[in-house]
């Protein structure tokens, strides 16, 4: 497995994140290619493989570090970071957090090494660790792949991104994302049902909460996405409704996604949250945008 970093991680959802954090595996590589995504420094290929589109250099691997690094002009730089883990030496780092008292594990964008997260899970059972498994998916993976998964996975944290075409193909490459998503989420549900279940602390044990962040102009499919929602599984689910996007260096000059969204987008979007009978989860203040910027480039990204 390619896995950019395994840290500590508090910016989550109350439920997910607890009192002390969640032990999150970030992996690299991703099996969409959202234009705008928050985490392109590991999720797009050209970046964590160690270049920058549109720049040339020749490559070299640092030995023992598993960082790749371009070489412009004669100068090393920096554009990717991940080292190479097997299932048991993820299993192992994982460990030393949960020494700690970290009682989660998130699996963050995993959709591409799902076997490896099986036998991470495998090998954290075998060594007598069983913490709360949080798998935390863009949802674009077939619903008989997430059956797979069944009695593995504690509470599925899917984002649900568009049900309208055009924005799926145009900001990520995936024209079919609405018939995979809706396929997937239906599996999710299937196996956890609406009700969120709770430990003492707070923390989720069990369940699922679907994300959707709301986009610079896209508050119309935003709507959409809690129709669906509504009419298809239960307003009893949890929906973390996020203002949290922020237009990165790739798409600051995007006609559209150059922006942060404004006050009015997001808070329609919230009102129909409410007018559709939705009583569980949480909304963001648009400020939030400001505060969930992480560098891969540091050891610890979030810091």
């Amino acid at each position: 497995m390619r896995i950019a970093s395994i840290c500590i991680h508090k910016g989550e959802e109350p439920a997910i994140s607890g009192e002390n954090g969640i032990c999150n595996v970030f992996f690299a590589g991703c099996n969409m290619k959202c234009s705008y995504c928050q985490n392109f420094q590991v999720s797009r290929k050209e970046y964590f493989l160690g270049f920058e589109e549109g720049t040339s250099g020749r490559l070299r691997q640092d030995n023992g570090s598993g960082r790749l690094r371009q070489e412009v002009a004669g100068v090393p730089q920096s554009w990717g970071n991940y080292r190479e883990y097997t299932p048991e030496e993820a299993a192992l780092e994982i460990t030393g957090f949960l020494k700690k008292g970290i009682n989660s594990v998130g699996f963050v964008t995993p959709s591409h090494y799902l076997p490896h997260v099986k036998e991470t899970i495998k090998v954290l059972h075998d060594k007598k660790y069983s913490p709360t498994i949080v798998y935390n998916t863009n949802g674009y993976e077939k619903a008989e792949a997430l059956s797979e998964l069944e009695g593995l996975i504690d509470v599925y944290l899917p984002d649900f991104k568009y049900l309208d075409r055009k924005m799926a193909k145009d900001y990520s490459d995936t024209e079919d994302y609405p018939d995979i998503i809706t396929g997937s989420i239906k599996e999710m549900y299937r196996q956890k049902g609406s009700t969120l279940i709770l430990d003492d602390n707070g923390q989720a044990i069990s369940g699922l909460i679907i994300r959707h962040l709301v986009l610079p102009g896209g508050s119309s499919d935003s709507k959409d996405i809690l129709r669906w929602i509504a009419s298809n599984l239960s307003m009893s689910v949890h929906i973390s409704l996020m203002s949290q996007y922020f237009p990165t260096q790739l798409v600051c000059s995007h006609p559209v996604l150059g922006r942060t969204p404004d006050e009015k987008e997001y808070y329609d979007v919230v009102r129909t949250l409410e007018d559709l009978g939705f009583y569980n989860g949480w909304v963001q203040d648009l400020s939030s945008s400001m505060n969930y910027k992480p560098d891969f480039m540091k050891e610890d990204p979030f810091s």
